[in-house]
């Protein structure tokens, strides 16, 4: 939506100049815009293995929302991601535009002010745009000088304001799932774990969790956006992408992909049909996982999965009866790695039983494990609710560039004083690294044995896809375990349980693995010393430019890109729905 009560245009339509940024970098430091060293531009090294030091997984993931936007525009669009504050200034000293649009978590608000301050000043006739969850803010007016606040689905407000087709057929653009990736100090170039491309299937969530900032944004319980409706149309954007980069794996950026389980079904089926080994990196619940049989989880190529835990005793129904700690267990069986995401501070939380509520979630022994602190975000019920019992902080006893989830409270909890939770949240993170050791080792042992249990199977597409993702067991994975049973060598509960997968894993490779563990590992353990003393000595990682257009004319140091549309010859859907956003009601489901 507009802070205009009629949907606003802009007078040139669709040959207006468009500019679509992300907020200016470095973002790994403390600086007076708001950055924080412990909320750098990296979704792993900032909520999940923060405390795993050298063995941290690093990678950046674009900033997709905005490609989507531009990659459905006729007007000419430049996308500028990840700039400095000395790149965008140049960018819009040197190019005119009329239309400037930026998206900004609510952290960095005050980048999203300086840019504005610096668009008046270079560009003052450009229409200033904001969007991303900074547009929950309901006094960002107040701190920002734009012209239009967008909440929600970006595509079809941009459409709109340049008097496009809002209805046109979305066309996916053409994403990579990471970059620049690396862990114990070393690059990963086409690792099957990491080698992927990013789906976009659909926006929002219709579980509609009460602190999920994503979900409020778009529509809340029991609503999102679903940009393509059949498998068929699933499919075919899989393939091109297939195509454009070479991967045999997807992340799908879609809150709950599965919820859909009739488009789920369709799109194995067209797999099938089509012999595609691929694997899927999903967000799910664990309710909507069980709706499906694990044989139909491993034949659709679910290969790893993103699953809220919450908390033992949680009040949230996506865990109703369900016993995650079995039933993680088993997805580990079967492949299936695993990030657990569970909240310190839910409001049974106390200091007495926080150690409990820390087991719990580390009994899981996922391969991965994200703690967040219970944040009200503006714009979701939560936050509401706190604001509703005079429970939140103000901005002046909180820096709002402090409040991501990984640091303090925003508000005052009924049970944890003031201060307390920042000692919880690490203790959590802590714990896990301390039971369950680095994610890496875990990630072997799952691929491991996904591979011993599968590579028998009689259908040659599954066979196919998990000797795709084993392909770095006989060698990089056992240089890795070597060089960590190396590193560890003072904990024997540690080397105990490298050794074992050692055992597992020589049983399979035989020779290639004896012989390739002592000579990888030897760099491996350097590479990790390396790594290790580079963040000792403040060693930080930040994301490369990306400067990107979709006209022919457009700024010549720029990128030419093109989305993708899915073949509607080959769609089941109906041709008038397929050429419109649907907005569904999912109530049943919840």
């Amino acid at each position: 939506m507009s802070l205009k009560t009629n949907h606003p245009k802009h007078p040139k339509g669709t040959k207006a100049r468009v500019l679509l940024t992300s907020v200016f970098g470095p973002y790994a430091q403390d600086d007076a815009f708001g950055s924080r060293i412990i909320n750098p531009m990296e979704l792993y090294h900032n909520q999940v293995t923060r405390v795993q030091q050298a063995f941290s997984l690093r990678t950046f993931n674009r900033s997709w929302g905005l490609m989507l936007i531009q990659v459905n525009l006729k007007a000419p669009c430049t996308l500028l991601d990840f700039p400095t504050e000395e790149r965008f200034l140049e960018e819009i000293k040197t190019n005119e535009y009329d239309v400037i649009g930026i998206s900004s978590i609510m952290t960095n608000l005050l980048k999203v002010r300086r840019m504005c301050k610096l668009i008046r000043k270079h560009q003052p006739n450009a229409t200033i745009v904001i969007g991303g969850h900074v547009a929950n803010l309901s006094v960002l007016q107040k701190y920002v000088n734009a012209d239009h606040v967008v909440r929600g689905d970006g595509v079809r407000w941009m459409r709109n304001f340049l008097s496009e087709d809002a209805n046109q057929p979305i066309r996916h653009p053409v994403v990579k799932g990471n970059i620049g990736s690396r862990i114990m100090g070393v690059d990963l170039r086409k690792h099957p774990g990491d080698d992927c491309a990013t789906l976009i299937p659909s926006v929002g969530c219709p579980i509609g969790c009460n602190f999920c900032s994503t979900s409020a944004m778009f529509g809340g319980k029991g609503k999102f956006i679903e940009y393509y409706h059949s498998g068929d149309d699933v499919f075919d954007i899989m393939c091109a992408l297939e195509s454009e980069l070479n991967v045999k794996a997807f992340f799908v950026m879609d809150e709950n992909f599965l919820i859909d389980k009739k488009r789920a079904l369709q799109l194995l089926a067209r797999m099938e049909e089509n012999n595609k080994p691929w694997s899927l990196y999903v967000f799910s619940s664990a309710n909507v996982l069980q709706k499906y049989t694990m044989e139909q989880l491993v034949a659709l190529g679910v290969s790893w999965v993103w699953m809220g835990l919450e908390g033992k005793g949680s009040q949230y129904t996506k865990l109703a009866g369900t016993d995650t700690v079995a039933f993680t267990k088993n997805l580990r069986e079967h492949g299936i790695r695993v990030l657990g995401s569970s909240i310190i501070g839910l409001e049974e939380h106390t200091p007495e039983n926080i150690d409990e509520a820390i087991e719990n979630a580390v009994s899981h022994k996922t391969e991965f494990h994200q703690f967040m602190l219970y944040t009200p975000i503006p714009g979701t019920p939560l936050f509401a609710e706190h604001e509703a019992d005079n429970s939140l902080k103000s901005l002046a006893d909180v820096s709002i560039a402090d409040i991501h989830g990984q640091h303090v409270f925003n508000y005052h909890h009924p049970h944890i004083k003031d201060g307390e939770e920042t000692e919880f949240l690490l203790r959590a993170f802590r714990r896990d690294f301390e039971v369950n050791g680095p994610s890496i080792v875990r990630i072997i042992r799952t691929v491991l044995r996904g591979w011993k249990k599968f590579k028998n199977h009689p259908n040659p597409r599954i066979r196919a896809r998990f000797a795709h993702e084993a392909a770095n067991i006989p060698m990089r994975y056992a240089s890795v375990l070597w060089a960590t049973r190396k590193y560890y060598r003072d904990d024997p509960k540690r080397v105990a349980e490298i050794n074992e997968i050692f055992r597992e894993l020589h049983a399979e490779c035989g020779w290639r693995s004896r012989l390739a563990a002592p000579i990888g590992g030897r760099y491996m353990y350097r590479q990790l010393l390396k790594q290790e003393k580079m963040l000792d000595e403040g060693w930080t990682y930040e994301p490369p430019t990306f400067f990107e257009t979709n006209f022919a004319n457009g700024p010549a140091a720029a990128e030419r890109v093109e989305g993708i549309r899915s073949n509607p010859m080959n769609s089941t859907t109906p041709a008038h729905v397929n050429e419109e956003l649907v907005v569904h009601e999912l109530e049943s489901v919840l």
